[in-house]
């Protein structure tokens, strides 16, 4: 019904029509009272071949998809006709005409509707958010296309594209065509029923098809850790596609087909996102309180909870945009609200995860000096979170960092003016660093032999470095850390050949040019035997699982034996042989090993296929001390 007209004349009608005085048409009424019953009747040509109530045809057929020539013909005449009748309400409520144009009106109104209803539910496909949300995609990928030459399988997609948009098009500019002229005609609430009744569904379908579901928190702390990590990796994909397709699809095909009213544009997305937006951002909030119940919980679980507040923080803009309405400002402070919880779960999950590495009591002693598994499994952590750099700005932010003071300036040099928000997640992130290093060097003290000390150190720093290179860590520590680590590990190392191998060096001549006994010569040639036999033992088992360092080391050590070695070999080796009358069985219980043999045992190096009978007790060297050694 034309609620416009009917307001106005009800209004009038309190005043019985015998009261007032008869209407006196002047020559330019007349002509406007003539040209009101030629719109009227014009429109009652259209109304009346679309009546359902009085038409077969009318009643299963679609105007729009029947003649849409017709259709917007039906359109303009109705909006003509409600001008009429707002211009017959102010001259004679109680007209023929009026009366007449009101039943036409109710007609059309009852037409209209059954044609919103037909076309929102029967272009699915083109109302599709998914669909909504590409169109200026689309409309991007046509110009693109245009700027390659023309071969067939272009000119098909191409076509395709442009097939897709102008439906799509089409079928938005109906549905606003309809929704004006219903709204202008005052049947607002029923064009806004059918729009919210028929979207509101599809939303909720396309939220439960991206598995968001209401779940307790009650229910979440029952859950295993396995079937929560499912439950988000699902989250993630959902709100990627809610916030790329369902949601702001949904917003534009709002503000399209509303907009002559932003009350209705908004009172319709509202009711019919909120409830799902809610539930899809409420999630996070859940899985929080399901962490921070746990006292123990595995360290990877940060991740997850990463993943979720990047998703959101990821889409802030987005999210403000969409749900920019008051009515829908609930949403907003719903994702805050789990950005917040996640905020407090992740910083919660960085001390726990600080707490392991000190605490970690594990008296492991790693075969051959290699790689401690606290190592790999800690700086595999810290080199993951290193990724998420961008957003643990922000989740850290006012929240107080390591002291300064804490750090030795030999092992990271920071201003202390720098307090900038990237200055301070170095910070803590080169305290992770040096929390684990301590550790390690603490547990360097299961080893017995300094020299296997020294290497376990070296490879351990070794690993923490490379690490460090091949992630963010390098962008986060800067190349001056990892200058200073690379010669730590050279300390390190140096400090390994010389506890290592300097003794046999030692049972070398350090004056070449001395003249020696035929007995000093053999007495030397004895002790390096030995002396390299019982190195050799030792150091066969131990590993260097870095292969480039494992060259580098088995060079040095060459480099500064077999030369000396070699030397002395050539030069004495001839008196060994006359003090043993030539005797070659003499000689070689004597000269057990050539330089060609030295050489051969050093390459087999650090394989860790050796054996030796050492045992492992704790040694007095501390964190401190070795961060001094020269």
């Amino acid at each position: 019904m034309p609620r416009k007209a009917m307001r106005s004349l009800c209004c009038v009608a309190k005043t019985p029509s015998n009261l007032q005085p008869p209407l006196t048409l002047t020559p330019r009424q007349s002509l406007e009272s003539a040209a009101a019953y030629g719109i009227i009747e014009s429109a009652a040509d259209i109304i009346e071949r679309w009546n359902t109530e009085t038409s077969t045809f009318a009643k299963v057929t679609s105007m729009f998809y029947e003649d849409k020539a017709e259709a917007m013909v039906f359109i303009e005449r109705v909006n003509n006709l409600q001008k009429t009748m707002d211009l017959l309400v102010s001259e004679d409520p109680n007209s023929e005409r009026l009366m007449r144009a009101q039943r036409l009106m109710e007609i059309a109104m009852k037409r209209l509707q059954k044609e919103f209803y037909q076309i929102l539910s029967m272009n699915r496909a083109y109302l599709d958010p998914e669909s909504v949300s590409t169109r200026s995609s689309l409309t991007s990928a046509r110009s693109s296309y245009s700027d390659f030459p023309e071969d067939d399988d272009s000119n098909t997609v191409g076509d395709s594209i442009v097939e897709v948009e102008e439906a799509a098009s089409s079928v938005m500019t109906d549905l606003r065509s309809i929704a004006e002229c219903m709204i202008g005609s005052g049947y607002a609430k029923e064009c806004v029923i059918i729009y919210k009744t028929i979207r509101k569904s599809i939303i909720d379908e396309g939220v439960y098809r991206l598995d968001v579901e209401k779940i307790s928190t009650a229910k979440a702390k029952k859950m295993s850790w396995e079937e929560m990590e499912i439950k988000i990796r699902s989250w993630l994909e959902a709100v990627k596609v809610s916030m790329e397709t369902l949601f702001k699809g949904e917003r534009i095909l709002c503000d399209h087909v509303f907009e002559s009213s932003d009350a209705i544009r908004e009172s319709c997305f509202s009711e019919i996102s909120r409830e799902g937006a809610i539930l899809l951002f409420g999630f996070p909030e859940i899985v929080s309180a399901k962490i921070i119940s746990k006292k123990s919980s595995p360290p990877e679980k940060i991740f997850r909870l990463l993943d979720m507040y990047s998703s959101i923080a990821g889409n802030w803009r987005a999210i403000e945009s969409i749900f920019s309405f008051e009515s829908t400002s609930v949403v907003r402070s719903q994702a805050l609200k789990s950005l917040v919880s996640l905020s407090e779960s992740i910083r919660s999950q960085l001390r726990h995860f600080e707490s392991r590495i000190e605490k970690d009591s594990s008296k492991v002693v790693v075969h051959g000096g290699g790689v401690h598994p606290l190592t790999t499994s800690a700086m595999n952590h810290i080199s993951l979170l290193a990724d998420y750099s961008n957003v643990l700005v922000d989740i850290l932010a006012g929240s107080p960092p390591p002291d300064r003071t804490l750090l030795p300036e030999s092992y990271f040099n920071v201003s202390d003016s720098d307090e900038s928000p990237s200055s301070e997640l170095a910070i803590r992130f080169a305290w992770l660093i040096l929390v684990l290093l301590c550790k390690i060097d603490r547990k360097a003290n299961y080893y017995k032999d300094c020299s296997v000390q020294y290497l376990f150190l070296t490879n351990n720093l070794q690993h923490v470095v490379s690490r460090a290179r091949c992630s963010n860590l390098k962008q986060l520590l800067g190349d001056d850390w990892v200058r200073r680590h690379v010669a730590k590990i050279k300390q390190f190392s140096d400090s390994y050949k010389r506890l290592a191998w300097g003794p046999v060096l030692a049972t070398l001549p350090e004056n070449r040019a001395v003249e020696l006994s035929a007995e000093e010569v053999k007495e030397r040639f004895e002790k390096f035997s030995e002396s390299f036999e019982r190195a050799y033992g030792k150091q066969s088992v131990c590993v260097v699982p870095d292969s480039e360092l494992r060259e580098e080391i088995k060079l040095s050590i060459a480099r500064k034996l077999v030369p000396i070695y070699r030397e002395f070999y050539n030069t004495r080796r001839s008196v060994v042989v006359a003090g043993a009358g030539g005797g070659v069985r003499n000689l070689s219980s004597v000269v057990r090993f050539t330089p060609e043999d030295v050489e051969s045992h050093l390459s087999y190096l650090f394989s860790g296929e050796g054996t030796s009978g050492s045992s492992y007790v704790s040694s007095p060297l501390s964190c401190l001390s070795r961060q001094s050694t020269p």
